[in-house]
């Protein structure tokens, strides 16, 4: 049994573009659509399984009142016709009946456990229960679709009711953060969007009439041709003019300037008075405007604005801090409105990093007799010769790390690094160097000063490792580096700072990938999934593998590119470990230690597994080449290429 959630969706900025820019597959000259939109907290939360039947049942208190369960066969033209009912589960039916004719999939039990989405409140209900359906076929059946493809299916099967719903509706499939919507003709484009701080919306169901089918007809008339002055300057409004408005949003987003984010959801709003109500009657909204213009709610806001179809549905606001936020919320209720918080939070910037450097180096013996590993020298592009681990250490505080945390094989060992990073060289040898190379004397001091030690005393895996640094991580994502690989970027971005604006697009945990032949991958813990993105660059990974055989990867691990063709994906030696890992590693440690099993070793893959299994798994294809410097044939081309 898996444990679903699914949110709804806020419409910042764009709202119609959706449908719009949809046009432009009859008149090239209309202007693609562009949207913010987020998802919000309250949402669907669901258990789903296989089952013989498609069946749908609730515990949801929040529903009782108007919840009845369902159940139906898996048969394509009962449940085409439950979707034509307008019944309350037309929507599910919908979806259901596009995975049957597509996918030739068995049934779900679908089962609610709490509903703390309103209904009918401009807020994507229907799109977020099916996402929902969607994804439970998606993950129980391993259709290995992607979010973008579960986002089409949950549309194309609201199109089988009697609903017209736009194409934004379904974003709520991204989760909670705004994401930059771009609609040019049947093409979609999605892009998570960053915020700089901490953001205060309020929104409002106004408890009052809106007719959404009557709005929808209406502003249709006037595409794909307009003929009149009036549809002109509609064009204008939801092309033109609203990619400008979204232009600077996404800037004051990335700002974190709400003084001005407020603002312009203000012009937003004023623009669509003036160019988009007068295109139909059931856009006039006193009701929206009176809220909007109330002298008590005005000190409380930077600005606001309507919702979704707009009409006396809802409405949004900016407010100016988390007690405002509060206020407004316990203002608009008292008003006889619902009135719902929605922060949008910054990603916790990575400012940490770990590398484990403990091992001996066996397969390197007898130089590591001698010399860690990680002290082997390297040539590299700029002519200097340097150490394995300060290339990573200069990588990461270039890529604006802070503090960097060495897990060491004992307390003895620290005095190689004590040596290297925080002794200055002899006056002696200080003059025998060029005035560049003093310069970078005081440099390799300074990384010194961001260095932190622990100690696996027990040699219980790479996860054991990896946990030792545990409390140095905190409750921040950490990124972890390999201590005897390096990486090459094909940019001025280095690897890391790369892994880095990945995270903070995605907010979860990360792996870094590269492609592998099919005859090496016994040699690797591969990974595959399905692509979310056109350039195949990050992909949403569905499973794990440590070293598989040939004929088991070829089977079940292979990954399409863009030719049809089957990739073989493993990890590149860069992750970014959030919180939940370690506490997976916990977890698997206290396991090991109760069934007296101390010898075992913990491995990070099956804690990545654990965590991937509750919350997901981005892979990010880098830019870059990694060059395992473990053994001696794959030193002997580090040390052969890494400074071409």
């Amino acid at each position: 049994m898996l444990k679903l959630f699914v949110p709804g969706r806020l419409c910042l900025f764009g709202e119609h573009t959706d449908w719009a820019g949809h046009y432009r597959t009859m008149n090239a000259d209309i202007q693609p659509g562009v949207s913010i939109v987020t998802g919000i907290e309250q949402g669907i939360y669901a258990e789903v399984e296989k089952a013989s039947r498609f069946e749908m049942s609730s515990d949801a208190p929040e529903i009782k009142s108007v919840w009845s369960n369902f159940s139906c066969r898996m048969n394509e033209g009962e449940l085409k016709r439950i979707a034509k009912s307008g019944s309350f589960f037309c929507y599910c039916a919908g979806v259901a009946s596009y995975m049957l004719e597509w996918y030739k999939v068995g049934g779900v039990h679908i089962r609610i456990t709490e509903m703390t989405l309103p209904m009918k409140s401009g807020l994507s209900s229907s799109a977020a229960i099916c996402v929902l359906v969607a994804r439970a076929f998606n993950l129980l059946y391993n259709l290995n679709l992607n979010t973008l493809g579960e986002m089409n299916i949950a549309y194309l099967g609201e199109l089988r009711t009697s609903s017209r719903c736009g194409r934004l509706d379904q974003a709520c499939a991204f989760g909670v953060k705004p994401n930059l919507m771009m609609f040019d003709g049947d093409e979609i484009e999605v892009k998570t969007l960053n915020v700089k701080k901490t953001l205060y919306w309020v929104f409002a169901d106004l408890c009052a009439e809106k007719d959404t089918i009557r709005i929808l007809s209406d502003l249709n008339k006037s595409y794909p041709f307009a003929t009149t002055d009036a549809e002109k300057l509609l064009h204008k409004a939801l092309g033109e003019w609203n990619r400008k408005i979204v232009k600077k949003a996404v800037k004051y987003l990335a700002e974190g300037d709400a003084e001005s984010l407020g603002k312009l959801m203000t012009d937003a709003e004023d623009m669509f008075e003036k160019y988009i109500t007068p295109m139909s009657p059931a856009l006039v909204a006193p009701k929206l405007h009176q809220v909007l213009a109330d002298p008590q709610i005005q000190p409380l806001v930077y600005g606001g604005k309507g919702v979704g179809s707009h009409g006396d549905g809802s409405v949004q606001f900016l407010a100016r801090g988390a007690e405002a936020q509060q206020q407004l919320i316990d203002y608009l209720n008292a008003q006889g409105m619902r009135a719902y918080a929605l922060t949008l939070h910054p990603v916790h910037a990575v400012r940490k990093a770990i590398i484990p450097v403990a091992g001996f180096g066996t397969r390197l013996y007898p130089s590591t007799r001698g010399l860690k590993k990680d002290f082997f020298p390297i040539p590299c592009p700029d002519g200097m010769v340097r150490p394995v681990i300060l290339i990573l250490l200069e990588e990461l505080v270039e890529s604006g790390i802070e503090e960097i945390c060495l897990v060491l094989g004992s307390k003895e060992e620290r005095k190689l690094y004590t040596e290297f990073f925080e002794r200055p060289l002899s006056e002696e040898h200080l003059h025998k160097l060029t005035p560049e190379a003093q310069e970078y004397e005081n440099r390799i001091l300074n990384i010194g000063k961001r260095l932190r030690y622990v100690y696996q005393n027990e040699k219980r895996g790479f996860g054991h490792a990896v946990y030792q640094a545990a409390a140095f991580a905190g409750n921040e994502p950490v990124m972890l580096l390999l201590g005897d690989t390096l990486y090459h970027s094909n940019s001025n971005k280095p690897c890391a700072l790369q892994m880095i604006e990945e995270y903070e697009r995605h907010n979860q945990l990360l792996v870094s990938i590269h492609q592998i032949p099919l005859e090496e991958v016994n040699h690797y813990g591969l990974l595959s999934g399905v692509w979310e993105n056109k350039e195949r660059t990050v992909l949403n990974v569905s499973k794990m593998q440590e070293k598989p055989s040939s004929s088991y990867a070829e089977c079940y691990l292979g990954v399409r590119n863009d030719k049809g063709k089957k990739e073989y994906y493993s990890v590149f030696g860069q992750y970014i470990l959030t919180p939940e890992v370690f506490a997976q590693l916990e977890t698997d440690i206290q396991q090991a230690n109760a069934s007296g099993d101390t010898q075992r070793e913990i491995e990070l893959t099956a804690a990545l597994e654990a965590v991937r299994q509750k919350s997901g798994m981005i892979g990010v294809r880098l830019n870059g080449v990694m060059y395992d410097m473990g053994n001696p044939k794959t030193l002997q081309r580090c040390v052969a290429e890494y400074a071409i």
